[in-house]
């Protein structure tokens, strides 16, 4: 009759007997990195790098913020840098600039140092998807989704036509709402279209300086 270690015994054999057959069947990844290049080696060889938008999508990373001096600051100088941001994208966006200003956002969403304001935002996105398609589009969706945060905290509503106004970053660009003011107006009768705008002088016609 078979005793417990007996038992026991067998067992355990049979269990590392699995173990082995599994090992064979599936042998361990062996890979290392290269520390003179930085590059990624295995098995096979030189080992792709991971794609670009690997890691943009996902659940929030950092903690929550209990300092509330520290979120307000840090709340203001985040909002600050992406409205100057999106004031100044490309009226015209190539495909990969829009890629690359919606995958800000979703990283944005996940590694901002206030878990629950980033938890918060990524509901937001979830909600209203980035505007990417120009430079307008995408400041005022910015602006829309501001103010969804500003109706949670019981602030204001903030004005989206003084965007300009309220964060000009003195980059020296044309904002964006002193295009439309540029633009000549056909029918403005307040303008000589026989004079030189800064000399105020005559225009040439037929070889002579028009008389005023």
């Amino acid at each position: 009759m078979i005793t417990r270690f007996s038992k026991a015994f067998l067992f355990s054999v049979f269990a590392l007997f699995l173990l082995g057959s599994l090992a064979l069947l599936h042998p361990p990844s062996r890979t290392y990195v290269d520390t003179w290049t930085g590059e990624l080696f295995g098995e096979g060889g030189l080992l792709p790098p991971p794609s670009p938008t690997h890691g943009v999508q996902g659940d929030v990373i950092m903690g929550k913020l209990g300092n509330a001096t520290a979120k307000a600051e840090l709340g203001r100088a985040t909002w600050k840098l992406l409205h100057t941001m999106t004031l100044r994208f490309p009226e015209e966006p190539t495909q990969d600039e829009r890629d690359a200003l919606n995958n800000y956002f979703h990283l944005l969403s996940r590694l901002y140092p206030c878990g629950e304001c980033a938890a918060e935002f990524q509901q937001l996105l979830k909600k209203f998807p980035p505007q990417t398609s120009s430079r307008r589009s995408a400041a005022l969706w910015l602006c829309f989704v501001h103010n969804q945060v500003n109706e949670r905290l019981g602030k204001p509503e903030f004005d989206c036509a003084h965007l300009d106004e309220t964060y000009d970053c003195g980059c020296g660009d044309e904002p964006v709402s002193a295009a439309a003011k540029t633009l000549k107006d056909p029918m403005d009768l307040e303008e000589d279209p026989s004079k030189d705008r800064k000399a105020g002088m005559g225009l040439v016609k037929g070889g002579r300086a028009a008389s005023s």
